[in-house]
């Protein structure tokens, strides 16, 4: 089955330093990284000590409220550092990696002859169940859960973000297995969002319910996705998994190794040969960006330039990235920038801004937000570029002012933070709306549950 969806609020934001469809094989760093903080809805209780040897696949925490999610080591090799914060906070575990990759055997397995507990407790004692998260709350998935439906948007229309189709061009077998197994754990039905015009095997795939996108940013976000196909309701709980997690899961079950390798884009013009690389998940990145950069004055961003954390050079690859981002950093003023003609073509919805004259050719930018924070006013700038059915900036509102009831009403349920990233790019107040909305969320967590 296959439908046409149709998205005509947004952005499309064309930057330059778009990564070239080359692919090369990343050094193999020697620390790879876990930061609980990735992991939204676990709190870590650690199975290991500094100086243990671990096999990728290995098991290093579980969550305190569930023990059955476990989050394992993406490398074979020794714990190193445990890096802990205020009260013993668990910040981050350090994997100094062997030369080569020792697997943990986990059998191969054929999904379609499981049933859904079996695939459930496989994916549990692999470790991939962290890769499935949760609407509402954008929170790692609970596997007592049954899943209305889960969703991937195989689609990516940020800005400088991984050309999914390109980077699983030869996965296909994995991913059908993915999907297989994904299947089997949801009453209802796997949906797989991709660009309208896409000529890869994703529209080929079995046992999904094809969604063919068109339209400007944020067209390629899951949570579009559920809302035009089928919204949340009281109650329902929905799974979405990201495209190269899909692929993971599939190799799982053919191989029977948890292989946390994946392929990025690295992109932007703070890079000298934006192109993608395979890399393993947690790698740290300071040999890696060794002479890659451009200049020394770069803001590196783990993810895209509207999503994305921003890490120095000596960071690590987040759990859930597929891409790595550098551009300028924007510590340099323009006088009087807000003068017409004045070094102002900056991507904006501005009229005053003069890159709507060059709107299709890709632009440099930096991080300067171009003016400081200013009053939260209704100027209809919001409901511009974002294409749900909710009030937008009533909904940051409630969230501010700590609204429960409120913010069920205008679909807190509905959204994550990603969804809101094209409203930080485009209203001039310069809130941080991500920030609020993961934060209105934390306390639907806290007070609802």
């Amino acid at each position: 089955m296959s439908t046409d969806i149709r998205i005509k609020k947004g952005i499309s934001i064309k930057l330059k330093g778009e990564a070239n469809k080359v692919i090369k094989d990343a050094p193999r760093s020697q620390i790879y990284s876990i930061h609980p903080s990735d992991l939204p809805g676990i709190v870590p209780k650690l199975l290991v000590k500094e100086g243990a040897k671990v096999q990728a696949g290995d098991p290093i925490f579980y969550s305190k409220t569930n023990d059955q999610l476990q989050v394992v080591s993406p490398v074979s090799g020794t714990i190193g550092e445990i890096v802990r914060g205020e009260k013993r906070r668990i910040l981050e575990i350090q994997i100094q990696a062997d030369s080569k990759e020792v697997y943990k055997d986990f059998s191969r397995k054929d999904p379609n002859n499981l049933t859904s507990d079996e695939i459930k407790k496989h994916l549990l004692a692999s470790g991939c169940w962290p890769f499935i998260k949760q609407r509402p709350y954008d929170i790692v998935a609970n596997p007592a859960d049954e899943p209305r439906d889960i969703f991937i948007s195989a689609y990516a229309s940020a800005p400088l973000s991984t050309d999914v189709e390109f980077a699983l061009k030869d996965r296909e077998k994995d991913f059908q297995a993915g999907v297989d197994a994904l299947a089997k754990i949801t009453a209802g039905k796997v949906h797989l969002g991709i660009e309208k015009n896409s000529t890869s095997y994703f529209s080929q795939i079995k046992n999904v319910d094809i969604h063919k996108i068109s339209g400007p940013h944020p067209a390629g976000n899951v949570g579009i996705l559920i809302h035009h196909v089928k919204p949340i309701n009281a109650g329902e709980k929905i799974w979405v998994i990201a495209p190269q997690d899909v692929a993971l899961i599939g190799k799982l079950f053919s191989t029977g190794q948890f292989d946390a390798g994946r392929v990025i884009a690295l992109s932007g013009t703070g890079i000298k040969e934006p192109q993608y690389y395979k890399i393993t998940q947690g790698a740290n990145l300071s040999n890696f960006l060794k002479d890659k950069l451009e200049g020394d004055n770069n803001r590196i961003i783990n993810g895209d330039v509207l999503t994305g954390i921003k890490i120095t050079a000596q960071g690590d690859l987040g759990f859930y990235q597929d891409c790595l981002t550098v551009i300028p950093e924007g510590n340099k003023y323009r006088l009087f920038g807000w003068l017409p003609f004045v070094d102002n073509n900056i991507p904006s919805l501005s009229k005053t801004s003069f890159s709507w004259l060059r709107k299709n050719k890709p632009q440099a930018v930096d991080t300067n937000l171009n003016g400081e924070e200013r009053a939260f006013v209704v100027t209809g700038e919001m409901e511009k570029v974002f294409p749900m059915d909710i009030y937008p900036m009533q909904l940051l509102k409630a969230c501010l002012a700590n609204d429960i009831e409120k913010m069920e009403n205008l679909g807190i349920y509905e959204v994550a933070p990603e969804d809101f990233a094209v409203i930080d790019f485009a209203n001039t107040s310069k809130i941080e709306a991500q920030d609020i909305i993961r934060q209105g969320l934390d306390l639907m967590i806290k007070e609802v549950g």
